[in-house]
């Protein structure tokens, strides 16, 4: 990294609530410069926090706004959206809904921004991936697209490793966030964690900030799960 003083800059997606949120006001209340990019309205009143409207899926959109994106640090794609269904009951619009927002946004954004990133010595990328990418029932279009997650962040990892960045997934368990009552996933309720408690964003967000510090550079290509034991049996 370089030596200026210059105040670091993260993009996270997902930035109106839940995980997104909670990223946001952990890398600000740590001093970063932060653009939320967000279809929703701004929740976030912060004098270092700038918000984006973009809608993810719309990739030519998506292409237009990322590359307008200056000086950029960290990447964190926490956008994200949950749909179920069976074998039988399957909805391709829902399977390609979802892999328009876990996959193809974060393959624009990270082709738009970790270039630079590499160009100056100096980046960290976070994709927010899912527990369930090992598989589960009644989710198989949602685990194949975190699953996909977990395979672009190891490759892009070797690439750019001898540049100063990192690459890494956070897969979080059931999580304490609007997402958990959402009517799309009537039917699949969440699987409380060993540990008895839904995972809280801001611990998802204490890890990110990490990933994201100068301390974590020997650390990339990894899935991390943080799932209050929920994956200890599989």
């Amino acid at each position: 990294m370089s030596n200026d003083a210059r105040q670091l800059h993260a993009v996270v997606t997902g930035s109106s609530g839940g995980i997104g949120k909670a990223i946001c006001e952990d890398l600000l209340a740590n001093g970063w410069r932060v653009t939320g990019v967000d279809l929703s309205a701004p929740t976030i009143a912060h004098g270092a926090f700038a918000h984006q409207a973009l809608d993810l899926t719309h990739g030519g959109q998506t292409d237009a706004i990322a590359t307008g994106l200056q000086d950029v640090d960290a990447l964190v794609h926490a956008a994200g959206v949950l749909r179920v269904g069976p074998l039988g009951q399957l909805d391709a619009q829902a399977g390609a809904l979802m892999w328009q927002l876990h996959v193809d946004a974060a393959s624009r954004l990270a082709d738009a921004l970790v270039p630079a990133m590499a160009r100056r010595g100096f980046g960290r990328v976070v994709f927010i991936g899912s527990r369930v990418a090992q598989g589960l029932p009644g989710r198989g279009q949602y685990a194949a697209t975190k699953a996909a997650v977990i395979a672009m962040a190891r490759s892009w990892a070797v690439e750019v490793a001898p540049n100063g960045v990192t690459v890494n997934v956070v897969s979080p368990g059931a999580t304490a966030t609007p997402m958990l009552k959402d009517p799309a996933r009537a039917g699949s309720a969440p699987r409380m964690p060993p540990m008895g408690r839904l995972i809280e964003p801001q611990e998802i967000a204490a890890l990110v900030s990490y990933l994201l510090s100068p301390a974590a550079a020997a650390i990339t290509g990894q899935n991390l799960n943080i799932c209050g034991g929920s994956s200890l049996s599989q």
